[in-house]
């Protein structure tokens, strides 16, 4: 570790990665102090640990111009906590980050001195535009091709930046983080509603995103976004790319900022040291809304942590789809042949193509991905794979995907497994798909269901078998020393595929 010189874990984990070791970023912000430890530095990072401590750093700062000296205790006892706790997970590399609250506190560089006496590492200390780019970055990392604006809402302070086309674009910095707001403002809503008012009138960076996206970062954010999934009834509860309508948002956010946080429908989805906050994180959202008129809001698990990692990465990894990435590293942990799985795409985008299927760019990553994923459940009881393999992924720590391609993921291999029936899937998850993914997805399963019969799982069989549309006939095209293949499971589930697009099923050797 850097700053550490902690060896390497002993202990053989087939369920890890190889690559660079653990990798631990402590970051200090106004509101929490955390530690994510992260598998290994990658496209997609895992996190092996995290956790975090909501000391409130910043509170008083905006009043008295320094830092709480019990706030200070407690952040100090948690960085000595994360400091052993990363010599005993074998941490490689560390990185210190600090953001608003030691930046505009009078006594920050005292406590940034406390802080590399017990990490050995000299804190980065973030300007307002560094982190403003490290959270667009977090943006760039975890959601493809953006298109708007990305804000990160602290304890301290506000960073939007404009993100598009892979780039990143100006940014701006305002004291209007949660804990800023709650004191300048003397806990008055009326009083927040006109500072944010005042302060964001003139953003430039705003006045450019209308009617392009908003991706909320920021730990008061993802308290309001679970919250109104809560309040709907949502089937999913992930936090990454859950999406809001603009005017939807704006109307939520409105009522949470004028109501009582306790008299709120489901407030106990929102942990009682967040609600406090949760008031002002929605004035903010709200006036945001009001002068960038997004299209909609998309939250962002991904922010300045993950944007380090990714700013970190080789120029080539950079470019790689995260999903994609993350699939294929799913299915090196957990699948019979990840050398089988990578056939798949090609195989199967040639088959729905023989079928007439047309798919966009997203719906053939779509594809790939699940194509990547369709052994993943194989250890799971036969009764159950289908089952265990749509929760898997449904629920899996995935990236750069919306829930409606989750939803399409999670039901193609389902149908694999399980056939094209419905009746055992929850009517939830189907509904976070559009008509065409639902379509496709059983158009995939029926199209792996052949697959893994004429394959048996392994590599090296399916780029010698092919699909062929001639007329009404959907044709399976088999090697002449694979005849041995053709048997009534593999006739009824040609069968059963060519159903699907109205075709008339045939196998024939060449």
């Amino acid at each position: 570790m850097d700053g550490g010189g902690a060896a390497e874990p002993s202990e053989y984990a087939p369920g890890r990665l190889n690559g660079s070791g653990p990798v631990a970023i402590i970051d200090i912000g106004s509101n929490s102090v955390r530690l994510v430890v992260y598998e290994r530095m990658s496209r997609t990072p895992m996190p092996l640990f995290n956790e975090k401590e909501l000391a409130g750093l910043g509170r008083g700062v905006a009043t008295t111009g320094r830092l709480n000296d019990e706030a200070v205790a407690t952040s100090l006892d948690a960085i000595r906590r994360f400091k052993t706790l990363c010599e005993q997970m074998g941490v490689q590399t560390m990185h210190v980050l600090a953001t608003a609250a030691a930046r505009d506190a009078s006594n920050g560089p005292e406590f940034l001195e406390s802080v590399e006496a017990i990490t050995g590492l000299h804190p980065a200390l973030l300007s307002g535009p560094e982190e403003a780019r490290l959270s667009a970055m977090g943006v760039l990392s975890g959601i493809h091709n953006p298109d708007g604006i990305a804000g990160d809402l602290g304890g301290g302070s506000l960073e939007v930046v404009d993100v598009k086309n892979g780039r990143i674009g100006i940014g701006e910095t305002f004291p209007l983080g949660g804990l800023r707001l709650e004191e300048v403002s003397d806990r008055t809503v009326r009083k927040a509603e006109k500072i944010v008012v005042e302060a964001l009138a003139n953003s430039k960076v705003l006045a450019g995103g209308q009617g392009r996206a908003f991706y909320a970062i920021g730990g008061t954010w993802r308290s309001l976004a679970r919250l109104h999934m809560r309040q709907k009834g949502y089937p999913l509860h992930i936090m990454h790319q859950y999406s809001m309508p603009a005017s939807e948002a704006l109307d939520f956010c409105r009522m949470v900022a004028r109501r009582d946080a306790e008299s709120l429908d489901s407030i106990e989805a929102v942990s009682k040291s967040r609600r406090a906050l949760l008031p002002y994180g929605a004035i903010v959202l709200e006036q945001l809304i009001r002068n960038m008129k997004p299209s909609e809001i998309v939250l962002s698990a991904l922010g300045v942590r993950e944007g380090l990692l990714y700013d970190l990465l080789p120029d080539d990894e950079k470019t790689e789809d995260p999903l994609i990435a993350a699939s294929e590293e799913l299915a090196i942990l957990r699948s019979r042949s990840p050398g089988h799985a990578r056939e798949l795409g090609p195989w199967t985008g040639k088959a729905l193509a023989a079928m007439g299927f047309e798919e966009t760019e997203d719906e053939q990553r779509l594809r790939v991905a699940a194509c990547l994923l369709a052994d993943i459940g194989w250890r799971g009881h036969p009764d159950y794979r289908g089952e265990q393999s749509l929760n898997l992924i449904s629920h899996g720590a995935f990236v750069g995907i919306d829930h409606p391609g989750r939803a399409y993921l999670a039901l193609a291999n389902y149908y694999r497994h399980e056939g094209l029936v419905d009746e055992n899937i929850s009517s939830r998850i189907r509904e976070l798909a559009t008509t065409r993914l639902i379509e496709r997805a059983r158009a995939l399963g029926a199209a792996l269901r052949v697959a893994y019969m004429i394959s048996g799982s392994m590599a090296g069989v399916i780029p010698r078998t092919r699909f062929e549309a001639q007329g009404d006939q959907l044709t399976l095209v088999l090697p002449h020393d694979k005849a041995a293949l053709i048997g009534s499971r593999l006739s009824r589930r040609v069968t059963q595929l060519a159903k699907l697009c109205a075709m008339t099923p045939r196998i024939m050797l060449e």
